[in-house]
């Protein structure tokens, strides 16, 4: 029987807490203004800014790999550190790709390549590590621990994030925005190796016969695809990713181009923006230990709808609103980014939350990639009619927003009369 309070499994929890804000701050360094900032200074286009921004989601799919990975006779442990350490190397390279002697197409490629390599490596081996150090928590404690981990990177994260965007600033004052980038990847190589050290920290995992990577394919789509409550949790998953990918990957561009913003008030906003997130954090992951998962998901969803709500109304002489954008969007995500994982748990068995964690994760992150390709044509078909849609002045941003606002609501309602019905497993 597991014994939670051991030393080993003390040393686990709080290395993967340490770990994930790690990594916490690499995902900060390569999304939103930082990676638009990039593409912009290579000179790829608004539109394909927002695709190249959405890449997670495509990257998603790859973790249909993890369900054959787990059937190798490899340690858990060894395959995470290899591959996450992979992954943020490559996210490193991409900010010295401005520094390559190529042109402008060669470089586009190569920020392409980098990001897809470095989310497909990360994705693979996501749902094993997430699985592999919540085994090291009290079941009936992982609402409060993702909470604590996820208020631990936050606050960490502000700090960083001011530092990291005056610094930036300060380069772009003195005209040298390869400077800044130079600084970001020694930054990210820096956080590499504290990842790293960290994932070694981490208690090696049971015997391979624990894992569930002996059983049949078949008993394992049996167990999940074809379960009717999680493939229900699947279409709550899809929905979700479309509205927020359809609109997400576009606003970094429209913070630093159209509203005007500069890297730090971006930096203050986010700031803000993750301290009443880090709030309401503990809050929420109490809610959905005593509640459900699906509960606490759906808290997350509504907040969600309201700040793309946000997002209709926001242009430059109302630029200000999005901050209440930011700030419920950051709130949203403490209800949905951790239930979104601890809601496999409700539903299928615990042996076969790999798989399903694959296949759910896969599924919604094609979804909200096809989405942000159809947001980008939007978005394209907007501004070559110089920002105007039948024949109404708009910003295209408001009306992708309008679109995530409508799927989102629709999201608060299927989890109310579907996924809040289903029987929970207790595990």
């Amino acid at each position: 029987m597991a014994d939670f309070n051991s030393p080993e499994y003390k040393r686990s929890r709080g290395a993967y807490i340490a770990q994930s804000t790690a990594e916490y701050f690499v995902s900060l360094l390569v999304a939103d203004a930082f990676l638009a900032k990039l593409l912009t200074s290579i000179g790829i286009s608004d539109a394909l800014t927002g695709i190249i921004s959405s890449f997670i989601t495509i990257a998603f799919v790859i973790q249909l790999v993890s369900i054959f990975v787990i059937r190798l006779r490899v340690s858990t442990k060894v395959l995470v550190t290899t591959l996450d350490t992979t992954s943020i190397f490559f996210f490193m390279f991409l900010f010295l790709v401005p520094f390559l002697p190529v042109d402008k197409t060669t470089k586009t490629v190569l920020v392409m390549l980098s990001l897809l390599i470095a989310y497909s490596a990360k994705y693979i081996i996501l749902s094993l590590c997430f699985k592999w150090a919540n085994a090291y928590v009290e079941p009936t404690k992982r609402g409060s621990y993702s909470a604590t981990k996820e208020m631990i990177s936050l606050f960490s994260g502000m700090i960083f994030t001011a530092i990291i965007g005056y610094i930036i600033d300060r380069y772009e004052t003195l005209d040298n925005i390869n400077g800044a980038f130079l600084f970001i990847a020694i930054s990210i190589l820096i956080l590499n190796i504290v990842n790293l050290t960290c994932l070694l920290m981490i208690k090696r995992e049971s015997p391979f016969s624990h894992r569930g990577d002996n059983q049949p394919l078949g008993i394992v789509i049996k167990s999940t695809l074809k379960n009717r409550n999680f493939r229900h949790v699947i279409v709550l998953e899809v929905i979700w990713k479309v509205a927020v990918y359809f609109t997400i990957g576009f606003l970094g561009v429209y913070k630093t181009n159209s509203l005007g913003m500069s890297m730090l008030l971006v930096q203050i906003v986010n700031i803000c923006a993750n301290f009443a997130r880090m709030i309401i954090s503990k809050p929420f992951g109490r809610y959905s230990d005593k509640h459900s998962y699906a509960k606490g998901f759906k808290l997350g969803l509504i907040l969600h709808a309201t700040a793309y709500l946000m997002i209709v109304f926001t242009n430059p002489s109302s630029w200000w609103l999005i901050i209440a954008f930011t700030a419920l969007n950051s709130c949203a995500t403490a209800g949905t980014n951790q239930n979104s994982f601890n809601i496999t748990y409700s539903y299928v068995d615990s042996k076969y939350i790999t798989q399903a964690m694959a296949f759910k994760n896969s599924i919604g992150g094609l979804c909200g990639f096809l989405s942000s390709l159809a947001g980008g044509k939007l978005l394209s078909v907007i501004q070559e009619n110089e920002n105007h849609l039948f024949g109404i002045s708009v910003y295209p941003q408001q009306v992708l927003g309008a679109i995530s606002f409508v799927l989102l609501v629709v999201a608060v309602i299927y989890t109310s009369k579907v996924i809040d019905k289903q029987k929970i497993l207790l595990q």
